[in-house]
């Protein structure tokens, strides 16, 4: 009988140090975005009150869109938040990505040295700087990584016809928060998310040369991976995170998201479409 009691003690006791970890561990949800979202700050107020709310840690993977979707195509994140429209398109309709959300908004503006060599300033058609920058063999810092931000300057390159190459055009293959830095330092120009820039500001002299022109519009999505795809991902997880930053809380939070000079760095867009 005794021994009947020692073992049960024992079984009692397992359960009461396993249970608490079965029953209450986090679940964990992999989300690959744009290296903007993380340098300006803004995951770091967004994500929490969602992982309180469900119990979970989000793990972020910050490494510009085309990674983002790359690592989606390969099934090794659950969701993805990035800003390169025609690539998630294409992303959903090869079935790799479903419920596609447009979150925010904000744009893309040209920066550079205040001595501006190019002579680039207040011009509003971005072709037109690009087109002076090449013309002139100034150093830009391109990010060269096939991001979202690349993307657009790659379109801007194409529209003016110019092909850029040679010592004064820069790949850099960093982020954006890399990128500025390098900018600031080689007294280059580059083309930034203006949210980035601004949370850069302070440690950069580079100032916004260029902006305005319809080209740099710079909407981002939020998309679920497909588990008809990859069934190990975590659907369920994936589309509440959605339901939390496309929320008229999780919109709120982006409205609220400024940097140390009270300028928005996005403006939220839950509900509406880009155009």
């Amino acid at each position: 009988m005794m021994v009947n009691k020692t073992k049960i003690f024992f079984v009692v006791l397992t359960l009461l140090l396993v249970l608490p970890f079965t029953v209450f561990a986090e679940e964990r949800l992999k989300l690959a975005t744009t290296t903007s979202t993380e340098n300006t700050g803004l995951l770091k107020v967004l994500l929490p009150p969602f992982e309180n709310k469900n119990n979970c840690k989000v793990d972020v993977i910050a490494v510009g869109t085309g990674q983002s979707l790359k690592l989606g195509e390969q099934g090794d994140v659950d969701v993805v938040l990035v800003h390169a429209p025609e690539l998630e398109e294409k992303f959903v309709k090869d079935g790799y990505g479903i419920n596609r959300q447009y979150v925010m908004y904000n744009d893309f503006i040209i920066v550079g040295p205040p001595e501006d060599p190019a002579k680039i300033k207040g011009l509003k058609v971005a072709k037109e700087a690009f087109t002076k920058i090449a013309a002139a063999q100034t150093p830009f810092v391109s990010r060269g990584d096939k991001s979202g931000t690349h993307t657009k300057e790659l379109a801007i390159w194409k529209a003016a016809a110019i092909k850029p190459e040679g010592n004064w055009y820069i790949e850099s293959g960093k982020g954006m928060g890399e990128v500025l830095n390098m900018a600031n330092e080689k007294k280059a120009y580059t083309i930034s998310d203006r949210g980035t820039y601004l949370a850069y500001k302070e440690k950069t002299s580079s100032i916004i040369l260029s902006e305005g022109d319809p080209i740099l519009g710079n909407p981002y999505h939020i998309i679920a991976v497909s588990p008809a795809k990859f069934p190990h991902v975590k659907k369920e997880l994936a589309g509440k995170l959605i339901e939390w930053v496309t929320s008229k809380e999780g919109q709120q939070i982006i409205r609220d998201f400024k940097d140390k000079n009270g300028n928005p760095l996005f403006t939220p867009t839950a509900g509406q479409k880009w155009q």
